[in-house]
């Protein structure tokens, strides 16, 4: 799950507590029916209401400068620009903001606020019970046990000045164009589990993940003993498992498609995400220093997502093809091999892909199965 159950129980309670929060109070949502609502923002209407009421429990505990709108109506607006990239004029209008320039204040401010509320809505699982089930879902999905989730570095384009050019180069990734980077894990399911970084595009993957909160603390072992699925651009280890390089036989074979199989979860929840949430397929500018913004912004997306598909809410319909995961940046010079490690990863291939069960279907790499899983 996205978030335990009792932290979603102790939210829906805080909310019923919060005095502000009147259910028979007019909203400017209000004006929009269900079709129209969901075609400028992307969400269903007992979906916003939720997002709107967190939100303004939200802004009652933090420090937050006191918007000029109301908290309805400063969430309208960013949920119209994460939903299209661009602020509509009708929705600036029905708020009484006259030009596109005074929108970018109330995204930001928002942006910040629902960022804020990742600590509720995105979470590792850290109690036994919790990492059981994750590990069992992921299990029954791919054959591949004890392992809490999939890892990978999640690309958004952004703009970056061609006449800085040292700035420009580092925005530059493995498949040519600028972004920035964050680190996400997902479970089997597609719900976020943890999401880190804003880094400019050209950032190895492995070194995020040294440097991250979450890699420190899977690397020393305050999660047990489980794995991530990382892709070709980590290094193996004993908490990190990627893919045979060269596979030697049908075992290892059969591993890498159920590896292929997890990981691809991750490019479609990414897809999935882009779709709900088209600013992320276009950031914006970026400045090397200044990335707090574009990280309150994904930071946000992803809180959404996960509110998105606890109220079961579809993404809007695949417009071309699901974009492709980023291939792995290898570093230069000579990567130490971690020979516990491969006698692990080895000995988990052993047990668990030496013979194709009779009475299941062998892993599958067809992206359209998880698709439909996703939506």
């Amino acid at each position: 799950m996205a978030f335990a159950l009792p932290v979603w129980i102790a939210v829906q309670e805080e909310l019923l507590r919060n005095d502000e929060v009147d259910n028979g109070a007019p909203s400017c949502f209000d004006d929009f029916d269900d079709e129209a609502l969901f075609q400028q923002f992307h969400l269903n209407r007992p979906c916003i209401t939720f997002i709107t009421d967190s939100v303004r429990t939200r802004m009652k505990k933090v420090a937050v400068k006191k918007p000029a709108l109301s908290v309805d109506a400063m969430v309208m607006v960013a949920l119209n620009y994460y939903a299209h990239g661009v602020s509509s004029p009708a929705v600036l209008q029905r708020v009484g903001l006259s030009q596109t320039a005074d929108s970018s204040a109330v995204i930001s401010t928002a942006s910040g606020v629902i960022a804020g509320m990742s600590d509720q809505f995105i979470s590792f699982p850290q109690i036994q019970e919790a990492q059981a089930n994750v590990a069992s879902d992921i299990e029954k999905f791919c054959g591949i046990p004890n392992v809490l989730g999939v890892l990978a570095p999640a690309h958004f384009k952004i703009r970056a000045s061609p006449y800085e050019k040292d700035s420009f180069r580092s925005f530059v990734n493995t498949l040519g164009y600028t972004s920035v980077v964050s680190q996400i894990i997902c479970d089997s399911d597609g719900n976020i589990l943890s999401v880190e970084k804003c880094c400019v595009g050209s950032t190895f993957e492995q070194e995020m993940w040294e440097s991250s909160f979450k890699g420190r603390e899977i690397e020393e072992e305050l999660h047990g003993p489980y794995w991530v699925i990382g892709g070709k651009g980590y290094h193996l280890s004993k908490h990190v498992l990627t893919p045979v390089s060269e596979p030697a036989n049908d075992e290892e074979t059969r591993f890498n498609e159920a590896h292929t199989k997890i990981h691809n979860v991750m490019r479609t929840m990414l897809g999935s995400m882009k779709r709900r949430f088209r600013c992320l397929m276009q950031l914006g500018f970026a400045q090397e220093g200044s990335l707090d913004k574009k990280s309150n912004i994904i930071k946000a997306c992803s809180v959404l997502h996960n509110i998105s598909k606890k109220f079961s809410v579809p993404p809007p319909p695949v417009a071309g093809k699901i974009e492709r995961l980023h291939p792995g940046k290898p570093q230069s010079g000579p990567v130490e091999i971690n020979t516990e490690a491969l006698k692990a990863r080895q000995e988990l291939i052993d047990k668990n892909f030496s013979v194709v069960s009779s009475s299941e279907d062998p892993p599958s790499t067809d992206i359209t199965d998880i698709t439909e899983k996703d939506e």
